[in-house]
């Protein structure tokens, strides 16, 4: 059985925000990895423990853990 994440990040919008949804909810749009860990955090989740290049937490789409191009550089 080939289970998916419970966390999606999708592709950037035209601003550089990110919708996260956890567990197929919407939990709000990320401006870059504070915000994701924030969202984790209040989904349970210790940030401490996070990975955010983990496959098995997290699938990215449209980029990756480093792709924020609304956030300062």
């Amino acid at each position: 059985m080939n289970e998916q994440p419970p966390v999606v990040v999708h592709p950037p919008d035209g601003s550089g925000r990110r919708r996260v949804g956890i567990r197929g909810q919407d939990v709000g749009s990320a401006t870059g990895p504070r915000d994701l860990l924030e969202f984790l955090r209040r989904a349970g989740l210790d940030p401490d423990q996070i990975a955010l290049d983990d496959p098995a937490l997290i699938r990215w789409r449209g980029g990756g853990p480093d792709d924020w191009p609304g956030s300062p550089g």
